[in-house]
């Protein structure tokens, strides 16, 4: 699984800070998490192929979250697609979607397929993950997302198989597939007799624009990485609280309570030059320690953890 940091910037983008969005690859598939403007060029200057995005799922319908879904959709009408591409959001991500085709007339040429989400829960299964929508604090409807893997089998243990007298080949396949296999002998064979506990698969966790709500904390417990918006120093809390954003300690809150491993920064008031950015993660530090600053164009790895 990789993280690919599109943008940083909360409410306007800067040089060298585009509006936020993330991209996350797993195996072939990528998926989009929020699409603000420049969100073309970071995609371009990464050398990702647009064209392969099979879901973008918005946070909510602030310009800053979503200026950059029109340029997406018409610029995927130049590549060859056959799959449909899927865009989920809260409520009026439709209207927007259909308002921006329409007053742009737009050429589409593949399917595009929107649901608005109406309850938070389990929104989307894939071969092998699902993602959940939750919902955030802010001024409209707003909703942070979990990505995560279905756990995986335990490790095979061939020195147990050959003890128990089982020819290499077929039968290991499907005992590692988790079928009973039987014997010349007549005896039945459970997988689990040659392999280990299941081992747990990733989880990675968005939340952008909300106000702190203590029980956030289990939307994302033990993910693996936690990409938050801190957006204001501690000295701004009042503003923070007033504008329904996140101080960097409250992340740090978040990701602490949750048991994450890891937490990125993100969504920074475009207030903060690039050397300020470091009291946001000195102060997120005092809480939770393995916290970073995301970076525009920055690439992150989530590897499994056996």
């Amino acid at each position: 699984m990789e993280i690919f940091i599109l943008g940083t910037g909360g409410m306007m983008p800067l040089p060298g800070r585009s509006l936020t969005s993330v991209l996350l690859r797993r195996g072939g598939e990528l998926f989009l998490f929020d699409c603000g403007e420049g969100t073309q060029v970071s995609l371009r200057r990464l050398n990702l192929k647009w064209k392969k995005i099979s879901i973008i799922f918005i946070s909510h319908t602030h310009a800053d979250h979503v200026t950059g879904l029109p340029g997406i959709l018409m610029l995927t009408s130049q590549v060859d697609r056959d799959e449909p591409l899927y865009i989920f959001g809260p409520p009026r991500i439709a209207e927007y979607v259909a308002e921006s085709r329409r007053i742009l007339d737009m050429y589409i040429n593949y399917q595009i397929i929107v649901k608005e989400i109406l309850e938070p829960g389990i929104i989307y299964q894939g071969s092998g993950f699902q993602v959940r929508a939750f919902p955030l604090l802010h001024s409209k409807p707003c909703l942070g997302y979990s990505l995560e893997e279905e756990r995986r089998p335990g490790v095979f243990s061939p020195e147990n198989a050959v003890a128990l007298e089982i020819p290499r080949g077929p039968l290991w396949s499907r005992l590692q597939g988790g079928e009973q296999v039987e014997l010349d002998s007549g005896r039945i064979i459970q997988p689990g007799e040659v392999m280990g506990p299941h081992r747990l698969g990733r989880k990675f966790s968005f939340i952008t624009d909300t106000a702190f709500n203590p029980g956030l904390h289990d939307f994302v417990k033990n993910a693996d990485l936690l990409i938050c918006e801190g957006m204001f120093t501690e000295e701004l809390a009042e503003s923070a609280r007033e504008k329904k954003h996140l101080t960097a300690k409250q992340a740090a809150l978040i990701a602490s309570r949750a048991g994450v491993k890891k937490l990125g920064l993100i969504h920074y008031s475009p207030r903060y030059s690039e050397g300020e950015l470091k009291q946001l993660r000195h102060e997120a530090r005092e809480i939770f320690h393995n916290t970073f600053l995301t970076r525009d164009l920055q690439v992150l790895t989530v590897p499994y953890i056996d």
